[in-house]
């Protein structure tokens, strides 16, 4: 296991990605106190690399991911991906939400062609494109269905496929089955993992459940407690060829030793 402590920076290198250099960032609400929500966060993301970020309710997770996606200013230290600084949201970063973000008033193929259609790509070329990306999601057949005739395991194929159309080599994921029922969400993991290998990207997927983290990430990033901090990233080195592998002694061992990260910092979360 890695141990990356408050004023540990990790040293950049050919193969980085995503590069996070001495991240804090404070929340300013316009009535009561100033709220610390990431302190010196350093973490290097390679190239095509999956990485879960986990820790408990509160300790910026979700603020890193829309840092790095360019949707909150960093105010404190840098962000740089593909060796460009972060300054606002790009074409080379996709992200998928929790909670779908479609437009209601458009079917799944107007939503699919949406981002297309604002990069000025024609419409053609648009359709073939969306086509196959619905194919890749497990949405043939449902291109003219809109977003309140789908379930929701659906709804998030399409969004994802939306954001997967664009074709970024950053993908940001914040909980994206988070609202889904067990049976689905288990099948969207599969599915994404297949994507994944399909088309390979670099891949920061927001959780709070640990076997999905060890189930899909090839590091774990488990952060303190608010202020949030890079307790420790984690390697789970599981052998995904094998279908079972969920089974696997190696597989438990790993859940337990991040759950045993995790409920250490259980009640530490600043006032």
């Amino acid at each position: 296991m890695e141990h990356a402590g408050p004023g540990r920076v990790e040293t950049g290198s050919e193969d980085a990605q995503i590069v996070v250099s001495g991240v804090s960032h404070v929340y300013r609400p316009k009535h009561g106190r100033q709220v610390l929500a990431l302190d010196d966060i350093n973490l290097t993301v390679r190239r095509n690399e999956f990485v879960a970020l986990l820790g408990p309710s509160g300790c910026g997770k979700s603020t890193l991911l829309y840092l790095t996606g360019g949707f909150l200013p960093v105010e404190q230290g840098t962000i740089c991906v593909l060796g460009e600084t972060v300054r606002k949201p790009g074409p080379d970063r996709g992200i998928v939400f929790q909670h779908f973000a479609l437009f209601p008033w458009k079917t799944v193929r107007a939503n699919v062609m949406y981002g297309l259609e604002r990069k000025g790509v024609p419409r053609r070329e648009a359709e073939v494109r969306a086509a196959e990306i619905l194919v890749q999601v497990g949405l043939k057949g449902f291109e003219d269905s809109y977003p309140s005739q789908l379930s929701g395991g659906m709804r998030q194929r399409a969004a994802i496929a939306r954001t997967l159309v664009l074709d970024p080599a950053t993908l940001l994921m914040d909980e994206p089955f988070g609202a889904l029922d067990a049976q689905t969400r288990n099948l969207m993991q599969i599915e994404l993992l297949a994507l994944w290998r399909r088309s390979p990207k670099a891949v920061v997927f927001v959780t709070h459940d640990v076997h999905e983290a060890v189930y899909l990430a090839e590091r774990v990033v488990v952060m303190s407690a608010r202020p949030g901090r890079i307790k420790a990233i984690v390697e789970t080195g599981i052998d995904r060829s094998d279908p079972e592998f969920v089974k696997s002694r190696a597989f438990v061992e790993k859940v337990d030793e991040i759950w045993h990260l995790i409920h250490e910092e259980d009640g530490k979360a600043a006032p």
